[in-house]
């Protein structure tokens, strides 16, 4: 029984001073764990900074390049044109203070509206899904197809509203 005792208090003694050991190693390789991810995650947010930071002086220049195509494609456009002519629209706009209509000019802007657009994109998406839906394909594409373009018309003609190109 002694004999035991002190075998069980040996074993006890003998896992506490292996766990203290251990702990100490453990703690280390964590530690230095720790620091390379640290050092990894540092590389990489600074990486990251960098192509951002690449990225954003790409798109000044882009922009800028764009911009002098722009004024260069104006000037020649304007030299262009024959004197006398004039493509501008006129508007008629009423000062609220004195009841005088004055004329102020404004260049008619050029592409597609956005009713225009909407209700192509309209035409083409209804006119698949029509086809999806129904079984008679001709029938059902036609359908699509004109509910879509009313419905981009009508969704692209409020954006033309909103942003000036057409009047209420």
């Amino acid at each position: 029984m002694i004999i035991m005792k002190r075998v069980f208090i040996l074993l006890a003694f003998a896992s506490i001073v292996v766990a203290c050991s251990t702990n100490g190693k453990q703690e280390a390789n964590l530690q230095a764990q720790r620091d390379s991810l640290k050092a990894i995650k540092d590389s990489l947010r600074l990486d990251s900074f960098e192509r951002a930071s690449a990225a954003l002086e790409e798109e000044k220049r882009l922009e800028a390049e764009k911009k002098e195509i722009a004024a260069t494609a104006a000037a020649a456009a304007l030299a262009a044109r024959p004197k006398g002519s004039n493509t501008n629209t006129v508007h008629y706009v009423q000062s609220p203070s004195n009841g005088t209509a004055t004329a102020t000019p404004q260049a008619q802007k050029k592409g597609w509206s956005s009713a225009a657009k909407g209700a192509a994109i309209g035409a083409g998406a209804g006119a698949v899904t029509g086809i999806l839906v129904d079984k008679k394909d001709a029938r059902g594409a036609i359908i699509g197809g004109v509910v879509g373009a009313g419905t981009g018309y009508a969704i692209g003609r409020a954006n033309d509203r909103k942003t000036g190109r057409v009047q209420k």
